[in-house]
């Protein structure tokens, strides 16, 4: 048997904050950990407002390792020869412009979500990174995770026939009469607000159940949006959105999903319910351990339930991250599981959802519209 010659994909990172650390954690977990044999991720660098800021992340999330490139500058990461893809980390609101400058130095790029603050801009970086010849993704983790693919397998699969209602829920106690209104969370110039913020993970479990299912043909939902907004910053603190997926005559099935700041979430955070059963799948939902199989007879008795339980080491981020560099590997310029028309569902329903909330990003923060 012909030995494996990993493929190494050198990292660069883009901003030093939490999100940006636990992904980097997650990068330096051997791969061989959760099977992967195929695939090594090197950090090359790391990008800040200052050498000392970026230096004092790799002293603390990556270990002091000396052959990790510090940068006061995100140019210099981009610039540097020896990265193959970048990571961007910063807020909602500077994305389109992170993600651009690093496509136009030729740099894979993989953004965080929500990857931009509007549909128009994520087109416009399509476009860029379709013309520079590069990869391009959200970091939209959770899609490639053990338990995601595992529910995909079982909600396409037929046992369970088709998908009737999906109920998923991300909210969290932010506290937001306690933090400063320049928190990430209240601040609109940021792109504050439960729906970009959290809505992207309610929002992919109704993707991948009923958008992904075979018999919608890709569909597109219509859209209902509901918004209240907090008086202290005007951003979004509830909101929730109905999709129904019924124009393709294959698929009748309705999405109830939403998001809060102030207050704290459900568990079980998704319900799935089928024809012939349901799923439910525990919080937290972005990285979800277990989930809940209810097979049912014709009158709605339970006659078989089944808990699956899943773990790995490190937090769940790497991945999506091994899902990058197989693209790349593959000379791919988008992902087989969270491709770009994916993003762009997601960033249609948020623009629509927030037109009929009424909730408008202050004037210069979206960059293309």
């Amino acid at each position: 048997m012909a030995q494996i010659h990993p493929v190494t994909l050198r990292w660069g990172i883009i901003s030093t904050g939490g999100i940006a650390s636990a992904f980097s954690k997650d990068l330096l977990v051997d791969p061989k950990t959760r099977n992967v044999n195929d695939i090594v991720h090197k950090i090359a660098a790391v990008g800040s407002r200052s050498v000392d800021k970026a230096q004092e992340f790799i002293n603390h999330s990556l270990a002091g390792d000396k052959s990790i490139k510090a940068y006061g500058t995100y140019a210099e990461v981009y610039n540097d020869a020896d990265v193959d893809v970048v990571y961007v980390a910063t807020p909602h609101t500077y994305h389109y412009e992170n993600s651009l400058d690093a496509i136009k130095a030729k740099k894979h790029v993989l953004c965080e979500k929500p990857v931009t603050s509007n549909r128009a801009e994520l087109q416009s970086l399509l476009d860029a990174a379709k013309e520079a010849g590069v990869f391009f993704m959200e970091a939209m983790w959770t899609r490639f995770q053990p338990l995601s693919l595992e529910f995909k397998k079982l909600s396409d699969g037929g046992e369970l026939g088709l998908p009737i209602s999906v109920h998923a829920d991300l909210s969290g106690n932010f506290r937001i009469y306690d933090i400063p209104k320049t928190h990430r969370i209240l601040d609109p110039q940021l792109g504050g607000g439960a729906l970009l913020d959290l809505g992207p993970y309610p929002l992919v479990w109704a993707i991948m159940a009923l958008y992904e299912n075979p018999a919608n043909n890709a569909t597109y939902p219509s859209i209902t949006g509901s918004i209240l907004k907090t008086p202290l910053t005007g951003v979004d603190c509830n909101t929730s959105f109905t999709l129904n997926f019924s124009q393709s005559n294959l698929l009748a099935a309705q999405a109830v999903l939403s998001c809060s700041i102030n207050t704290d979430g459900l568990d079980p955070g998704v319900t799935v319910r089928y024809e012939k059963g349901s799923i439910r799948i525990s919080a937290p939902i972005y990285c979800p351990k277990s989930f809940v199989v209810r097979y049912l007879d014709g009158r709605g008795v339970v006659v078989r339930e089944e808990k699956r339980f899943f773990e790995y080491v490190g937090r769940g981020m790497h991945f999506q991250a091994d899902e990058v560099a197989r693209c790349i590997r593959d000379g791919l310029r988008e992902s087989r599981l969270w491709g770009h028309e994916k993003s762009l569902l997601e960033m249609h329903i948020f623009d629509e959802v927030r037109k009929q909330g009424g909730y408008e990003l202050p004037s210069g923060v979206e960059k293309v519209h």
